[in-house]
């Protein structure tokens, strides 16, 4: 392989490791259940919380804690 290809395979496969590494999941036991990813670092308990006391659908919910970083996995 040439030299410029080998830096540009190590470049590919460290930006790939930095990316995912920044990711946060959260398997979630409450009742609304699922799996939470974010890529904040907000807490999940308090996006949750905050969520809940200013949602009230489902659907409303989840928009909230999209807001706040924080998607379905």
């Amino acid at each position: 392989m040439e030299p410029l290809m080998k830096r540009l395979l190590t470049l590919a496969a460290v930006s790939a490791a930095l990316m995912t590494s920044a990711c946060i999941t959260v398997n979630d036991n409450s009742p609304d259940g699922g799996s939470w990813r974010s890529s904040t670092g907000q807490s999940l308990d308090t996006s949750r919380d905050d969520c809940h006391r200013t949602t009230d659908s489902r659907e409303a919910f989840n928009a909230c804690m999209a807001a706040k970083g924080w998607t379905r996995g």
